[in-house]
């Protein structure tokens, strides 16, 4: 069994992005500039958004956290996003969900210019990766291929099976095996929690990338020898005997599911760290593309 450890490949990315930066400022060109905003004061979140900001530092971008109060009003929210739309000095800038619920994320995510939505979420980046053009792709996803592509993972005429269909990771990383690229060219198959007889096709895979937050939803007896697992899931457990008072669960049961599998990612230290490498990888494109 070979670990897809995301914490290293993600550093070896960011080793390449800050090479690229150093070019960048060598030459006299614009240094990347990221922004976050965050509202409210979600644990996660706020520990999310830090991760990024860090990220930022370390490559050599430029990097700024807007920190907006919970209660802050929609129309404040759309006014801030159109100043960043509007500033030539940022290239691309996040909004971390979720929102507070009086906040409605599909307007927020509309308000958001596509050539600077680094996140992949506006509709007109999606629709760019479902025809195969230019644009920003789902961060996660996109970190999921990478993670996939640097291990050489054979994904041509695989059998993939997606375990949830949320539109950040289940229904995009759907869209993602079954393109015509190196990464790709899978038999796809996306199942949810109206799917019947699960366990009968996820036997069946070659390749399971799950995405559900239900903590170790996928066990041993899921799975075939040789399968190659990916868990996006990542949950809080109470755990009195951690310091922190807690432990982190994937949605794999990864003591079961690792001895068949010829690769799986661990949980922590998987997708998470591709996620933010992506984010940085979209927001030197967005550089690029001006």
């Amino acid at each position: 069994m070979i670990l897809l450890d995301g914490k290293k490949t993600s550093n070896d990315i960011k080793q390449e992005i800050a090479e690229k930066v150093a070019e960048l400022k060598k030459h006299g060109k614009k240094t990347p500039h990221l922004a976050a905003v965050i509202v409210g004061s979600n644990g996660a979140s706020v520990t999310y958004v830090n991760a990024k900001v860090k990220a930022c530092e370390k490559v050599g971008f430029d990097s700024t956290l807007i920190q907006l109060p919970a209660d802050v009003s929609e129309v404040e929210l759309l006014k801030k996003i159109d100043a960043l739309n509007n500033d030539d000095n940022i290239d691309g800038f996040i909004v971390q969900l979720p929102l507070p619920k009086h906040i409605n994320e599909h307007k927020i995510t509309l308000a958001i210019n596509p050539a600077k939505d680094v996140d992949g979420f506006h509709p007109e980046n999606l629709g760019r990766m479902v025809l195969d053009l230019p644009g920003f792709l789902p961060a996660t996803p996109y970190g999921i291929v990478q993670l996939l592509d640097r291990y050489e993972i054979e994904t041509s005429g695989k059998n993939c099976v997606v375990i949830g269909r949320s539109h950040i990771v289940g229904s995009p990383m759907s869209i993602l095996m079954a393109r015509n690229t190196k990464v790709g060219n899978c038999t796809v198959t996306l199942t949810h929690s109206r799917t019947k007889n699960l366990e009968e096709i996820t036997r069946k895979a070659d390749i399971i990338i799950v995405a559900l937050g239900k903590t170790e939803f996928l066990t041993g007896d899921m799975v075939k020898e040789g399968v190659v697992v990916v868990d996006v899931g990542i949950t809080r457990v109470e755990d009195a005997s951690k310091k922190s008072g807690f432990r982190l669960l994937g949605d794999v049961n990864f003591e079961e599911v690792s001895k068949k599998a010829s690769h799986i990612t661990p949980v922590p230290g998987g997708v998470g760290p591709m996620t933010i490498a992506s984010l940085l990888m979209n927001t030197l494109q967005a550089v690029d593309l001006k």
